[in-house]
C-alpha cells in the first residue's frame, strides 16, 4: 500500500470507531501532556532553566557547575522518571492502535497495556536510545537510518511479548530493509499537521499547551503506522 493509501485507511479507521477513538486519544494526549508539563514546571526545575536561559540571553555560556547548582535531587529524579515512563504509555497507545487497524475493539485499558510488560517495554527503549545515539555519532545520516531501522521493534513485542530484546531489534531490521525511505516520506507527509499544532499553541492561550490538533493528528498517525506495521509483516509472509 502507498503511503497515500495508508492515509486513506487510516481516515476511514476513524470515521468508523468515533467518538471513543477520539475519547481515547484525548486521554493519552493529555496523559502524555501533563507529563511533559511536569518535567519543565517543577519548581526547582523551572527557575534552573530560567537561570541557564538568562545566562545565555546575556551571551554567556553556562558551565556544567551552573547546571548542577540550580537543579534539585528531587525535581531530577522525577522527571527522569517520566521520561522512562513515557515510552509505556506510548507502548499501550500504539497496542490500542494496532488493535483498531486489525478490526479489533479497542478499550480505554488499552493505553496501560505497556505497564503489562513494563521492563520489557523500557528496556527496549534504552537499548533502541543506546544504538541509534551510537550510529549518529558516526554522522546524522547513519543516526536517521538507524532510528527508521528500529521503528518497528515496539510493534514486534507487541505481537509476540514473549520475544527477546534483541530479537524484538533484529526483526524490525528485516521488516525495514529497502523500506525506511517509504517511512520517512510518510512521516514527512504529516509535517504539515505539526507545523499547525505548533501555531495552534501558540497563538491560543491555555493553562498549559495542549496540543489541540493533536485530537485528530495523534489517531491519524496512529492508525496510519500501526496498518503500515500490518503492510508489512503481511508482504514479508507472502
Amino acid at each position: 500500500m502507498t503511503g497515500r493509501e495508508l492515509k486513506a485507511n487510516a481516515r476511514a479507521f476513524m470515521k468508523e470507531n468515533a467518538p471513543k477513538l477520539f475519547f481515547i486519544s484525548i486521554l493519552f494526549i493529555i496523559i502524555i501532556s501533563v507529563m511533559a508539563e511536569l518535567q519543565f514546571r517543577l519548581p526547582e526545575t523551572l527557575a534552573a532553566y530560567q537561570r541557564i536561559i538568562e545566562r545565555l540571553s546575556a551571551g554567556e555560556v553556562p558551565d556544567a557547575s551552573l547546571f548542577l547548582t540550580n537543579f534539585r535531587p528531587g525535581g531530577v529524579v522525577l522527571a527522569f522518571l517520566l521520561f522512562l515512563l513515557r515510552p509505556v504509555v506510548d507502548f499501550g497507545y500504539l497496542s490500542y492502535c494496532l488493535k483498531i487497524t486489525r478490526g479489533e475493539k479497542g478499550e480505554y485499558k488499552d493505553i496501560l497495556n505497556g505497564f503489562q510488560f513494563f521492563g520489557k517495554v523500557l528496556l527496549l527503549s534504552i537499548v533502541m536510545t543506546i544504538l541509534i545515539t551510537l550510529w549518529s555519532f558516526l554522522f546524522l545520516f547513519p543516526g536517521i537510518a538507524a532510528y527508521y531501522r528500529y521503528r518497528q521493534a515496539y510493534y514486534i513485542l507487541l505481537d509476540s511479548p514473549d520475544k527477546e530484546i534483541m530479537q524484538c531489534i533484529r526483526e524490525s531490521k528485516q521488516l525495514m530493509m529497502g523500506n525506511k525511505l517509504d517511512l520517512f516520506l510518510i512521516d514527512l507527509s504529516f509535517i504539515g499537521w505539526y507545523v499547525l499544532d505548533i501555531i495552534v499553541i501558540l497563538v491560543i492561550p491555555l493553562p498549559f499547551s495542549l496540543p489541540l490538533v493533536s485530537i485528530w493528528l495523534t489517531p491519524y498517525m496512529g492508525l496510519t503506522l500501526a496498518k503500515y506495521y500490518d503492510t508489512l509483516i503481511n508482504r514479508l509472509v507472502v
